[in-house]
């Protein structure tokens, strides 16, 4: 009779469980949708802030208002901006130490500009913010540890109740383990789907949208909008190309040694987790929530799991960029893989995506 009941508490606790986490990666993952109305929206679906700054640096340079030569050194021709993400580029230019791409890149994705695209996203349900993603996932992740501790509880409970029916005349019982091996199974299953669902950050109302845009306007498309959609190996001009590539790999997840001694770089996932793969391994932060990457005390939400000590930013694949420049005393951190920091010179956190 207390085999029962144990087993009916299994599976009460395994459904409920399972029905908690997936009412919650549904709910976080829908939203009123819509089209997207540029190609910034679409850059920042595809690829994140790095690909927003891609698109915008194209742009400009595309039409002569920008020039980048080697190695990677920026200076603006014409001064003019259409848009408020162009006006962050040139805006980056002017409060940067120098003219180099990388520094320019990195100071244009904390840039407001680009920042408030991820947010506009996020309330219309095409994006999860990277906050409601980390505690999704712990969510997974402990249903995922409940699945397997309960294995080795329910082998303690299958030795018990073998232990206790010593009558040699009885029918021997169906295992303990054998009875909650399904619902066991099932919630090991569960964590991992979610937790893979969760892992994106586009939704499936965002990947509809860039798909419209994609139809609509890709056979006329501009190389700003080639990048925004296929990303820096679409771009035809390929000295431009290499340019952007370099500079997003200056703060890429770090090399590490293969066989034979030779550097490898590891494969690199972009922000925006439409289910495929930047050209390059960037780094690649959006502060939900906030006017600016670490401005004004805005929490920085990458995915390297940077935190922030005594005003601080550390992290072992994150940093302070733009030369020199260090994190304001008002810095916060979100959560516990958030960073921010803040700087007159447009330079912040940077960390490299999941």
């Amino acid at each position: 009779m207390l085999v029962n009941v144990l087993v009916a508490v299994f599976y009460l606790a395994g459904v409920a469980g399972i029905a908690l986490l997936l009412t919650r990666v549904v709910r976080t993952r829908r939203g009123s949708g819509g089209p997207v109305h540029d190609r910034y929206e679409v850059a920042f679906l595809n690829g994140g802030p790095a690909r927003v700054a891609d698109a915008a640096l194209t742009a400009l340079q595309a039409d002569g208002r920008l020039g980048i030569g080697g190695p990677g050194i920026v200076a603006v021709v014409r001064p003019v901006a259409y848009d408020p993400v162009e006006r962050a580029v040139l805006q980056a230019h002017a409060a940067a130490p120098h003219g180099a791409l990388h520094h320019l890149r990195l100071a244009v994705m904390q840039h407001p500009a680009v920042q408030e695209i991820g947010d506009g996203l996020a309330g219309r349900g095409l994006v999860v913010d990277p906050a409601t993603r980390r505690t999704t996932a712990r969510w997974c992740g402990a249903l995922l540890i409940t699945g397997f501790l309960l294995f080795p509880v329910s082998i303690v409970l299958t030795v018990v109740e073998f232990a206790s029916t010593l009558d040699p005349g009885a029918d021997m019982p169906v295992p303990f383990v054998f009875k909650v091996v399904p619902i066991l199974v099932a919630l090991l299953v569960a964590a991992v789907v979610c937790g893979s669902l969760t892992g994106r950050q586009t939704t499936p109302a965002g990947r509809r949208a860039v798909a419209a845009y994609g139809r609509e306007h890709g056979p006329r498309a501009d190389p700003a909008l080639l990048v925004a959609l296929y990303g820096l190996r679409a771009l035809p001009d390929p000295v431009l190309r290499q340019q952007l590539v370099a500079a997003a790999r200056f703060y890429g997840p770090p090399r590490r040694r293969g066989r034979g001694g030779r550097s490898t770089v590891p494969p690199y996932r972009h922000g925006g987790t439409s289910g495929s793969h930047d050209d390059v391994a960037a780094a690649t932060v959006w502060c939900a929530g906030a006017s600016a990457c670490g401005g004004g005390g805005g929490s920085c939400s990458g995915g390297s799991g940077s935190s922030c000590s005594s005003g601080a930013c550390s992290s072992g694949g994150s940093s302070c960029g733009g030369g020199g420049s260090s994190c304001s005393s008002s810095s916060s951190c979100s959560s516990s893989s958030s960073s921010s920091c803040s700087s007159s010179s447009g330079s912040s956190c940077s960390s490299s995506s999941s």
